[in-house]
C-alpha cells in the first residue's frame, strides 16, 4: 500500500475519531475541523517528500491538536479560556505524542470519542433535528445526501443548514464539559437519536461499516447513561443486526422477513438483545420510551420461531404504544401491517385504517405505503390489488435494490 493510500484509509476510516478528539481538547467543532483538515494536508505533504508516518491517524491526531491549540492561542486574548485548554492538552499527551510530528513516529493514538464529539454538538442553540444532522455529517461521516434523505429535505438546503449550524456553534463560545452528568443526561436523547439514524441508513444501504459504527456508539452510550432507553436502543440494534445474514437474497435484493431462514440468525447477538429489551421494556417510564418499545417489537419478532409462530396481537400492543409515542412514518406502516396480521383484527380492518391516513402516500416513504397495501391485500385474498400496488411501489421508488426486490414479488405473485 502507498503512502497516499495510507494516509486516504486513515481519513476514511479514522477521520471522525481524529476530530472526535480534537473537539475534546478544544471545545470547538469548526476550529477542530479546520485543525483536522490543515493536519491531513500536512501529511500529504510529508509523503510527498518522502517521509511517509509509520502510523498516519496518530501522526495527524497529534499535529491536529498542535494546529488547534496554536489557533487558540493566537486568540487568547479574545479566549480566556485557551491557556487552560492548552495546559490540558499538554498534560494529557505524553511525551511520545509530543515529538510525534517530528518524528513521523506511531505516537500515541486516541481511543474512540465520536460519542463524546455527538455530545458536544447537540448544541441548546440549535434545532433538535438540525443536531443530530450535524453529528450525522460530521462524526459520523454520513454523506450529507444521505442525511438530507433521511430529513426529507433537498441536499442543498441541508448543506447550508450544516454550514449555519457550525458556525453558530462557534460563535456562541459555549462550551460543553463531559464530566457535567446533567448536561450529559440532558443531551443523550439526542446522541440516541444519532445512533439510531447512523444504523438506519446502514440497514437500508446494507452498509456493514455504519452499522458497527452504530452498534459501537449505542455500546457507549449505554455505558454512559445505562437507562431503559439507552438499553432499548443497544436491544434493537442488536436484534435486527442479528437477522442480517438473511436480510438480502443471493441476488443482492432485499428479502421479507416471512423468506427469511431463522437459523442462519446470530443466536448470542439475539440472546443479548432480548435481554436488553426485557430490561428496556421493565424500566420505561408511564410506556415512554421509543426505543424500548421498538426493541420489544424486534424481540417478539426474534423468539417466534416461524413467520406463522408470530405473536401478532403482542406486537400491535407495542406499536400502539410506539405511535404514541413516536407517529413516524414506519411506525404507523409497520402498526398497521402488524393489525393485518393479527387475529384480533385482520386484513380488512387494517385496510381501512390505512385508507384514513392518505398522507402515508405522499414523500419520499410512498413506495413502502404501497408495498404494505399490497401485502394487506394480498392477506385479504385480493391478488390483484396486491399486484397493482406493488406496481405503484415500484414506481416510486429511486432505490435499485428495492426496486429489484418489489420486482421480485411481483413475479411470484404477490406481497
Amino acid at each position: 500500500m502507498t503512502a497516499a493510500s495510507r494516509i486516504e484509509r486513515a481519513y476514511r476510516e479514522d477521520a471522525a475519531r481524529i476530530l472526535g478528539a480534537v473537539a475534546r481538547t478544544t471545545g470547538d467543532l469548526l476550529l477542530a475541523e479546520d485543525a483536522v483538515q490543515e493536519a491531513f494536508a500536512r501529511a500529504v505533504a510529508e509523503a510527498a517528500r518522502g517521509r511517509e508516518p509509520r502510523n498516519p491517524a496518530a501522526w495527524i491526531t497529534t499535529v491536529a491538536r498542535r494546529v488547534a491549540l496554536d489557533a487558540l492561542r493566537r486568540e487568547r486574548s479574545a479566549r480566556r479560556v485557551a491557556p487552560m485548554l492548552a495546559a490540558e492538552a499538554e498534560r494529557a499527551e505524553s511525551a511520545a505524542a509530543a515529538d510525534a510530528e517530528e518524528r513521523g513516529d506511531e505516537g500515541v493514538f486516541i481511543g474512540d470519542e465520536r460519542l463524546d464529539l455527538i455530545l458536544l454538538v447537540a448544541h441548546p442553540d440549535l434545532a433538535p433535528e438540525t443536531r443530530v444532522a450535524l453529528a450525522l455529517r460530521h462524526v459520523c461521516g454520513v454523506p450529507t445526501a444521505r442525511i438530507a434523505e433521511a430529513f426529507l429535505v433537498s441536499e442543498p438546503t441541508m448543506a447550508a443548514r450544516l454550514t449555519r449550524a457550525k458556525k453558530r456553534v462557534h460563535d456562541s463560545g459555549l462550551r460543553f464539559a463531559l464530566d457535567d452528568a446533567a448536561a450529559v443526561a440532558k443531551r443523550m436523547p439526542d446522541a440516541l437519536t444519532t445512533i439510531y439514524l447512523l444504523y438506519t441508513v446502514g440497514h437500508a444501504t446494507a452498509d456493514d461499516r455504519l452499522r458497527a459504527d452504530a452498534i459501537a456508539l449505542a455500546r457507549d452510550a449505554h455505558r454512559v447513561a445505562g437507562d431503559a432507553e439507552s438499553a432499548g436502543l443497544l436491544g434493537l440494534l442488536l436484534l435486527t443486526e442479528a437477522r442480517q445474514a438473511t436480510r438480502l437474497t443471493p441476488d443482492d435484493e432485499f428479502a421479507t422477513l416471512r423468506e427469511a431462514d431463522r437459523m442462519r440468525w446470530d443466536v448470542p447477538m439475539m440472546v443479548e438483545g432480548e435481554r436488553l429489551a426485557t430490561v428496556a421494556l421493565e424500566g420505561m417510564a408511564d410506556g415512554d420510551g421509543r426505543y424500548a418499545l421498538q426493541a420489544g417489537i424486534a424481540g417478539l419478532h426474534a423468539i417466534a420461531p416461524t413467520w406463522e409462530a408470530t405473536d401478532w396481537p403482542a406486537i400491535v400492543r407495542l406499536y400502539d404504544g410506539l405511535v404514541r409515542v413516536w407517529p413516524s412514518t414506519s411506525a404507523r406502516l409497520g402498526r398497521l401491517v402488524a393489525l393485518g396480521h393479527s387475529p384480533d383484527a385482520g386484513p380488512e380492518v387494517a385496510l381501512a385504517a390505512l385508507a384514513a391516513e392518505p398522507d402515508l402516500f405522499v414523500g419520499p416513504l410512498a413506495s413502502r405505503a404501497h408495498a404494505a397495501r399490497a401485502e394487506l391485500l394480498r392477506l385479504a385474498g385480493d391478488r390483484a390489488g396486491s399486484e397493482v400496488e406493488l406496481r405503484r411501489a415500484i414506481g416510486t421508488t429511486d432505490d435499485d435494490r428495492t426496486r429489484r426486490s418489489l420486482l421480485r414479488l411481483l413475479a411470484a405473485g404477490g406481497a
